[in-house]
């Protein structure tokens, strides 16, 4: 600024040609002219710096698709661009509306996105798990936060998902994680959409015993009587069950900031995210398509009552007794509580060993040398209780 005012005092002092005048100031002749002019009509404010971007652009947003951008961030706070814009063309595909990068920009130019705080990464785990490639092969459960509602009581919200069309099939609002609330809401679930191949989980209760052998619960003895392999993802590792706890940041942020009054008016906040998730927002995963496009009941019905379980020719099948026991050879053996009036199977495995299984679970490896079954729990791939059942 100092030279812009010494430039223009040196042209009023006429000791210079104009040409060597800009020569001296390493400037052009028409800047020279246009710091001239500026300065005989503005006088010094005119020489200030001013900004270069063109009044105009021939490729800028209409403004008319701007607003409905910012519209649609308003009536969604939690929808970012990608999703913006998917249900934008999917609402109108005949406009051209920008890429989501431009939408970011015209939302950040409003004010309606917050800077994002970077996290470390994690650690990647290598365990495998079931791909999920079509509707009904893997389900993931779990519970979401617990938080108190306005009358001060816990609400604990059971969420159940279908992980390949991320279509969200329960979102109830429990007192508590038991075991007999948990199994009425899973009941309606598959009366309506059908059995499941898989359904994932983490190592909490009521879906993981603490203390039973191969974290067997009444709820995942249930699951197996009807068909259903349970998975549990490794304790410590939400990752492995990433797509429903991508899903619960969304819940939390839309329905318990701030929590309702009590557990009904929760529930009927559960039930409109519900509605949305699945049949108004697209899924960038899903090909800009939304939950309810893409997924399809199971034609697998749940069934009037539990199928038998039946083992393989070769096995040794004993019942579980009500002190939690099982008879072998002349003396007893302790299996589990929650697996009272069941059959187990035994297959030899080595001399004077066998692999204990209570359906595709092999709940550990019994050596009658030592006593005791050491816990095994992992899934024996194969038929399915409910296959076996209909042999």
């Amino acid at each position: 600024m100092d030279e812009r005012i010494q430039f223009v005092a040196d042209h009023l002092h006429g000791a210079f040609t104009f040409a060597e005048l800009c020569r001296r100031y390493s400037i052009s002749r028409p800047t020279g002219y246009e710091l001239i002019r500026r300065y005989q009509a503005e006088g010094p404010s005119g020489l200030s710096p001013r900004s270069r971007r063109p009044h105009t652009h021939p490729q800028a947003t209409a403004p008319e698709l701007a607003r409905a951008i910012v519209a649609m961030r308003r009536k969604h706070s939690d929808w970012g661009p990608v999703t913006i814009i998917e249900r934008l063309r999917l609402s109108a595909p005949d406009r051209a509306w920008p890429a989501p990068s431009t939408a970011g920009a015209i939302l950040k130019a409003h004010g309606l996105i917050a800077p994002r705080r970077r996290r470390p990464p994690s650690a990647v785990s290598t365990r495998p798990t079931t791909a999920m490639e079509v509707p009904n092969a893997v389900w993931t459960i779990d519970f979401k936060g617990e938080f108190r509602t306005g009358d001060h009581a816990w609400c604990y919200p059971l969420t159940v998902m279908d992980g390949c069309s991320r279509y969200l099939l329960a979102c109830r609002a429990l007192a508590a994680p038991r075991t007999e609330p948990t199994r009425m809401v899973l009941e309606a679930v598959f009366r309506e959409f059908g059995l499941p191949t898989r359904i994932r989980s983490d190592n909490g209760v009521p879906f993981a015993g603490p203390t039973t052998v191969a974290r067997l619960s009444r709820l995942a003895v249930w699951w197996i009587r009807l068909g259903i392999i349970p998975e549990r993802i490794q304790p410590g590792c939400p990752a492995q069950n990433g797509r429903h706890e991508r899903m619960h940041r969304t819940l939390k942020r839309r329905t318990a900031r701030p929590p309702a009054g009590n557990r009904a008016a929760q529930q009927r906040r559960f039930g409109a995210f519900r509605r949305e998730y699945n049949d108004e927002r697209p899924h960038h995963a899903l090909n800009a398509l939304t939950p309810a496009m893409v997924y399809v009941p199971s034609d697998r019905a749940l069934p009037t009552c539990l199928p038998p379980m039946i083992y393989p020719g070769h096995y040794d099948v004993r019942v579980v007794m009500s002190n939690g026991c099982m008879k072998w050879r002349n003396r007893m053996v302790s299996i589990s509580d929650v697996l009272v009036g069941e059959p187990v199977g035994l297959e030899e495995i080595d001399d004077g060993a066998w692999a204990v299984y209570f359906g595709p679970l092999r709940l550990g490896t019994l050596d009658e040398r030592r006593g005791p079954i050491q816990p095994y729990g992992q899934i024996r791939e194969g038929r399915s209780p409910a296959q076996a059942g209909s042999r």
